[in-house]
């Protein structure tokens, strides 16, 4: 029986677009001046210096501006950047540049499931803060009181059959217990691997049959 659902964001919950095209260009675009403004502020400051440790070597500032752009234009899962983007989208909600994009079948089945007693959670490589950000901003509300709790990259990559044993002994439940939503199939493929059941959400392309997971192409066909 499944006991709670754990849930990625960018093309499960949420559109692959408003990722690619709203956020990580708005990142992008207000970087420097918004790294410029805070480098002393002591978050900002450690998230400079991991990036340095991050390549090994001591770095000026427009040489990390440079880094981090270079990461966001390689899509890097670097958790230094991940914590930045996140800072600079929150700024960015704050003043209404953007509010949340949420699928409207995500948000009405994770209400009914979190009724129905199921703890519900969110693992995606975006910092736990900008996940925070976007359900806290979404066109449907505030909707962070749906989660009992959040993951990123800090608790392990997401194509790490470790990062979901992890997962699994923090919320203190056995895998089995555990479904794993995702729109990719190498993080399935991980979180089957470490026992967890998988549904694996297709929006916009036909099913695949040669796939070992369960497809979906909303989380209306998901019944739990």
């Amino acid at each position: 029986m499944i006991k709670a659902v754990i849930t990625d964001i960018e093309g499960t919950t949420s559109s692959l677009s408003f990722v690619k095209d709203i956020l990580f260009p708005y990142a992008r675009t207000h970087l420097a001046e918004f790294v410029e403004a805070n480098q002393h502020n002591p978050a900002v400051g450690t998230l400079l210096e991991d990036a340095c440790r991050e390549v090994g070597q001591a770095l000026t500032l427009p040489e990390l501006i440079a880094l981090f752009k270079q990461w966001i234009d390689e899509d890097k899962k670097v958790t230094s950047l991940k914590s930045l983007q996140g800072l600079i989208w929150q700024d960015g909600y704050d003043k209404g540049a953007f509010t949340g994009h949420l699928y409207s079948d995500a948000v009405e089945n994770l209400k009914r499931w979190k009724a129905k007693g199921l703890q519900l959670y969110i693992y995606s490589s975006g910092s736990v803060q900008a996940q925070k950000l976007l359900f806290a901003h979404t066109d449907y509300g505030d909707l962070t009181a749906l989660f009992s709790g959040y993951f990123d990259t800090h608790i392990g990559g997401k194509k790490e059959v470790q990062s979901y044993q992890r997962i699994a002994g923090q919320i203190a439940k056995m895998p089995a217990q555990l479904l794993f939503l995702s729109d990719s199939e190498d993080e399935l493929d991980a979180a089957a691997a470490a026992g967890y059941q998988t549904i694996w959400l297709v929006r916009d392309s036909p099913l695949d049959k040669q796939t070992p997971h369960r497809q979906v192409h909303s989380f209306d066909q998901i019944e739990l």
